[in-house]
This record gives C-alpha cells, sequence and structure tokens, in this order.
C-alpha cells in the first residue's frame, strides 16, 4: 500500500495540467484532434480576456496515443468531444447563407449536404472576407461521422450544451453584392436580410436566455452588419480589425480577429533568396486613401523614385493578381500600410509569398498575436517615423542577408496559420480562429453567470432605491 501510494504521488505530480483540466466545469473547449498533436493549456487569468488563440505542446499527447486510440487508430468520439468547442447553430433560411450563393435547398434541409456539394465561392475581392463561409462548412463537416479530418468543433442540436451559439449569415457577402439598391427599392437587399436577422435572433430563447452574449457573429467585412451591429452588439464579433466601431461595440475583450484570406496564390517550392529577390520594396494598391491612409500619399511621393522600390498604383482588374504575385515574388519586403482601416489583405498576401511585411498601420490588430510573435517576421514602423525623410529606406536597407533571411524562413514556418481549407487542417486559419473564439469562453461564461444572479427576480421590483441621508451630511 505504502509502495502503490507513492506511485499514485509520482503519477498525479508528473502530469499537473492534465489534472486541473479535468477539474475545471465545462473544460471542452480546446481541440485535440484525431491525429494531431494539438493539446490544450490551461489559460491564465490575464489570458482569458482579449484576442487569443491557444496551441499546445507536441510532448503531452505522444506518450498517450498508444493507449488513447481505439483499433482503427483514431481516438473514439466520447473522448475527443471533451476537447472539441460545442457549437448550436441556428437553422436559417438559405438565404442567410448559401442562398446568396445561388444555392437552392432540396427537400426540409436549409443546408448543402458537405460530402457531394460545396456551393461555390465567388472569387475577386469576394474571396478575401469570406471566412463566414469556411466555418459554417467547418461545423457542417462535423456532423460527419468518421470523417478524416481534424477537428476543434462539433455541433450539438441542444443549445443548453453548446458553449457558444452560432448565427450563419454571410454578412459580408450579402453586403458585397446586396448593398446597391434597385429603382423600385427604398431599402437594399442587404438592409433587410438584417432586420430579418435581428428580428428573427432577438425573438429566439438562446438570445432571450443570455441577452446575445454567448452568440457568434460574423462581419470580417468593414461594412458588413451596419445596420444590426447597434443591436446585436453583445454577442461576439469575428473582424478583420475595429477601425468602423466604436470601443462600445467592438473591442479586443470581446471579438475574435481573424485573417483574410490572401489572393495571391501560396508560394510552394520557394527556391528564391536574398540576392534573387531583386527588389528590396514593394507596393501595389490604391495609393490614395483618407483617415489613417493618407500616409499612402506621403510614401509614395517620396518613394516612387527610388530605383530599387515599386510604389504603384494597382487593383485585381485585369492580371493585377498577376502582376502583384510576381511583384511580391521577386521582392526583400513589402509594404503593409493603413488605407482607409488599420487592417488589409496585402498582409495576407505578402506573407504567402514569404515576402517580408513592413507594416505601417499604429491601429492595427492581428490574429492569433498570443501564438505568434509576428515581429519574428514582420517589421513594424511607426506612421510618424515612416514619414520622416529617408528613415523608412534607411531601416530596411540596415537589414542584412543574414537578418532577412532568418525572417523569411520564419514566413515559411507560419504560412500555415493562414490558409484556409476544407476539410480544415491541423493548424490552419479555421482551427486557430475557433481555438481562438474557444479562448473566450472561460470569460464570456464568467459574464453570463453574474447576470443570471436575479434571473429569478421579476422585472417589476426592480426599482430605484432611495438611501436616506442623515441630517447634516453635506
Amino acid at each position: 500500500m505504502f509502495l502503490m501510494s507513492w506511485l499514485f504521488v509520482f503519477r498525479s505530480t508528473s502530469r499537473p495540467h492534465f489534472i486541473y483540466h479535468n477539474l475545471l466545469p465545462n473544460s471542452k473547449l480546446f481541440s485535440t484532434p484525431d491525429d494531431s498533436k494539438f493539446h490544450s493549456k490551461i489559460p491564465n487569468v490575464e489570458s482569458s480576456f482579449g484576442n487569443r488563440a491557444i496551441l499546445g505542446d507536441k510532448e503531452d499527447v505522444e506518450d498517450e496515443s498508444e493507449t488513447n486510440n481505439s483499433n482503427d487508430g483514431r481516438k473514439c468520439s466520447n473522448e475527443n468531444d471533451d476537447f472539441l468547442l460545442k457549437v448550436f447553430m441556428y437553422d436559417l433560411p438559405s438565404e442567410f447563407h448559401f442562398g446568396l450563393l445561388n444555392w437552392k435547398p432540396s427537400g426540409n434541409s436549409v443546408w448543402p449536404n458537405v460530402r457531394t456539394t460545396i456551393p461555390g465561392y465567388p472569387g475577386g475581392l469576394n474571396l478575401q472576407h469570406s471566412i463566414e463561409f469556411w466555418l459554417t462548412l467547418d461545423i457542417l463537416a462535423s456532423e460527419i461521422p468518421n470523417a478524416p479530418k481534424a477537428k476543434t468543433v462539433i455541433r450539438v442540436q441542444n443549445s443548453s450544451e453548446a458553449d457558444i451559439i452560432f448565427v450563419p449569415f454571410f454578412s459580408s457577402l450579402s453586403y458585397n453584392r446586396n448593398s446597391k439598391p434597385t429603382p423600385q427599392e427604398k431599402k437594399t437587399r442587404n438592409m433587410i436580410l438584417q432586420e430579418k436577422l435581428v428580428k428573427y435572433l432577438t425573438s429566439q430563447e438562446e438570445w432571450k436566455r443570455s441577452k446575445g452574449k454567448d452568440h457568434l457573429i460574423i462581419a470580417h467585412h468593414p461594412n458588413s452588419m451596419l445596420d444590426a451591429r447597434m443591436k446585436l452588439w453583445p454577442a461576439t464579433f469575428i473582424l478583420s480589425d475595429f477601425g468602423r466601431y466604436p470601443s462600445s461595440i467592438a473591442n479586443v475583450e470581446k471579438d475574435v480577429i481573424a485573417p483574410y484570406k490572401h489572393l495571391i496564390p501560396s508560394y510552394v517550392n520557394d527556391n528564391s533568396n536574398f540576392d534573387s529577390r531583386t527588389t528590396l520594396l514593394y507596393f501595389q494598391g490604391a495609393i490614395y486613401r483618407k483617415d489613417g491612409g493618407l500616409v499612402r500619399q506621403e510614401l509614395y511621393y517620396s518613394l516612387k523614385n527610388e530605383k530599387d522600390v515599386h510604389f504603384s498604383f494597382g487593383s485585381i482588374q485585369k492580371d493585377g493578381i498577376k502582376k502583384a504575385t510576381e511583384g511580391m515574388r521577386s521582392s526583400k519586403f513589402c509594404l503593409n500600410i493603413a488605407g482607409d482601416t488599420p487592417s488589409s489583405n496585402r498582409l495576407f498576401d505578402a506573407i504567402a509569398s514569404h515576402c517580408v511585411p513592413v507594416i505601417i498601420s499604429d491601429q492595427i490588430e492581428l490574429p492569433f498575436e498570443d501564438v505568434l510573435d509576428y515581429s519574428e517576421f514582420c517589421i513594424f514602423v511607426r506612421t510618424i517615423d515612416a514619414i520622416e525623410e529617408n528613415y523608412l529606406l534607411n531601416l530596411i536597407r540596415s537589414i542584412g542577408k543574414e537578418e532577412w533571411t532568418k525572417m523569411w524562413n520564419k514566413l515559411k514556418e507560419v504560412e500555415h496559420f493562414f490558409e484556409f481549407n476544407f476539410p480544415s487542417k491541423e493548424g490552419d486559419a479555421v482551427q486557430m480562429i475557433w481555438q481562438a473564439v474557444s479562448h473566450k469562453v472561460p470569460a464570456l461564461k464568467l459574464k453570463l453567470n453574474r447576470f443570471r444572479r436575479y434571473s429569478r427576480s421579476p422585472p417589476s421590483i426592480e426599482k430605484e432605491i432611495s438611501i436616506p441621508l442623515p441630517k447634516n451630511f453635506w
């Protein structure tokens, strides 16, 4: 008995985080995919707030993989459920999601059968804000039994079991396709859909139960949800940045920043090097912008005549993407300058091209920054410094071959975090967004539990309490 007691103590203390994890209520928030080596770490107090995602340690699961695997080499589903983000998704009519892609439902289902049919998503600039499409597909795919995929999310049919309530509205696509009124319309189709969504959500028991605090809404395009956001703001938003939001509506404590989907193809088999990339600094895009984007004009006039700098107007029209692809792949550094909003797709195009990003955007928010140290593969320059004469060029030219090569190699290591796939893959953008959402859940549940303290008290007794003050108080 003495030996067995010490053996128990030894095994317990060798894995303290496993014990702590199992003692937590509803600790089913982090992924251990079927074939992956992810494992969750319990967040500390500070990291429970803000835009946080979680990457686990490989070593924690390798030595247990054999004992936890079933005969077919996969962990049993009940064990997996303990590490999945459980999501309840509304069965909204197809006009809110895949119907915007001209897909028509058959029978009673409002969803496509993702085993056989994946509706096509429009290309061009539409694609950069397609996060809503990929996350919805991933939820639907979680219902396919024995599907060969790395899972971080599973759909549940009972909302009381869910960690988060997902609203499947393709808001960015709705804005891109339906924000211009026809001569016969007083309201745009986009405005009508937002009004219908607000009416639908606020009538649901799930919304009434939490006042929307446990709901997840994607509004990645800066102009999407312009009409509804003021009414749905208690929900968690998935955004590209906070550029067009007041802090009372969206902030880093409550919401999640997601990457754009890059438009430039990934640079597969990149054999370039410091010497073969002959352009020092590259920028192609809209030059004349407003607000924070005014710095683009300043830099254009100061850099346009430099021989080893490419700074010109460009768009995706005609062969714009092809030219940008060639330009970024042949450049050492790529400028990412604030435009009408702090962020742009250009950063993620640069990462996909292994062109070291130079970020000039003081208010930018970056996805997965608790996991990724962007200073290892990006150069950050304050706006006030960037517009100082010769400051930017002197800084860039001071970075030698060895330092640049180190950042170039790091870009190739981290690029998979910004890839959107279906089915989702271990550590891709879809998985990382879900993990960022899961890291919001503990703080969210704390707020909900506090909110429910007086849920049994009828509203009629909630009235102002007047406390009499003693005479001569003032």
